[in-house]
Order: C-alpha cells, then structure tokens, then sequence
C-alpha cells in the first residue's frame, strides 16, 4: 500500500505541474513582452552627427584648406542622422581664439550657410553648398580658412564647425550675418552637432 500511495502522490504532483505550466499569462504580462521584443528588434536611429573625411575631431586641419593653400577652398563634410522634422540644415565656423587685439570679442566668423536642404549628405571639397551664404567675418558670404597670426598667442587656434536642425526654414536673404542667423534660429533649433578642427602656422 506503501507503494500504491507514493506512486500516486507522484501522479498528482506531476498533474500539478503541467496545469500550472498551461495556465494562460495575463494580458499585461503578454503586453510587456511584446514590447521588449518591439525594443529589442526595433533599429537604432542613427546619431546626428557632422564629419569630415580631411581631419580627424580635434585634428589638424590641413594647410590646403587654409590661407598657406587656397583659403577659398573649404574641406568635406559629412551630416548623418538627420532628425526627423528637420526642414533645413544651418552650417557656421568660427574661430573662437582670435586675440583681442584683432577682434575685441575674440571670434572670427568664417563660414555661414543657412537654409540647407535636409537631404544633403553633406558639402564636397569647394562645395558647392547647397544652400543660402550668409556673411563671414569679413563681409564675404564664402568661406574663408583659417588664417591664425603667428605673432600672437594662443599660436593653434580651434575652428569650431556647427550644424543644426531645424523646424523650419529662416526667412533670411543672403549675406545675412551669424548674429542674425543664431537670432532666427533659436526658436525652431531641433538639434546641433559640432566638429573641431585646429590648425597653427608655427
């Protein structure tokens, strides 16, 4: 009899077991995987960012693109990851490490583009831009390299190259100014990315 009722206690646990393993998930619970699987399986966006096949982030820009080569021409650049919503793309470079003594605010405009399409992919050596010129540093709606006096400190000077998103387009002409630009931005600005580049004539 031993023998009988263990052999049954088996039969009814064993009866649990499948009954609990069949039991149908809540609706919440089946909701909550399928969204990891919706996370797990959707693509990445790709992030907003600016290049250039020319120079490294942080690196020296080479001599050909600045006043020692042919200053009117102006290094590749490459956009990807665009946000969605964007209407136009706005390019500027500055040099933020002018001496005061040259440029009481110590920043020198040297490429302004606005009203960008959305689906460049970037701008070629020499360009063209396929966009509106605004006005650099020295009244000129064309780039201009960079040019850092070597009598002056600091010697290497950063050229900070921005691009940004927006919502929609400026309602700007052309050779408008990077103050006039940056104002009319800032309302519909979606996003801005940067790349640095460095360049001394020591």
């Amino acid at each position: 009899m031993k023998i009988t009722y263990s052999l049954f206690g088996v039969i009814i646990i064993a009866v649990v077991i499948i009954a609990v393993m069949y039991v149908p998930r809540s609706d919440e619970a089946q909701q909550d995987d399928s969204a990891t699987m919706t996370a797990t399986t959707s693509p990445m966006k790709e992030t907003f960012s600016l290049t250039s096949s020319a120079f490294e982030p942080d690196g020296r820009i080479p001599s050909k693109y600045t006043c020692d080569g042919d200053r009117r021409i102006n290094p590749p650049l490459e956009f990807s990851g665009v946000p969605e919503g964007t209407k136009v793309l706005v390019l500027i470079m500055g040099d933020p490490d002018v001496p005061k003594q040259l440029h009481p605010d110590g920043v020198f405009d040297h490429w302004v583009v606005f009203n960008i399409s959305p689906d460049a992919k970037g701008v070629p050596e020499g360009g063209p831009v396929p966009g509106v010129a605004g006005a650099n540093g020295a009244g000129v709606s064309a780039y201009t390299g960079p040019c850092p006096p070597p009598q002056y400190e600091p010697s290497e000077h950063r050229y900070i190259f921005k691009l940004y998103a927006l919502g929609a387009p400026l309602a700007l002409a052309s050779g408008a100014t990077k103050s006039e630009v940056l104002e009319a931005l800032a309302p519909v600005k979606l996003a801005e990315v940067e790349l640095i580049g460095r360049y001394s004539r020591k």
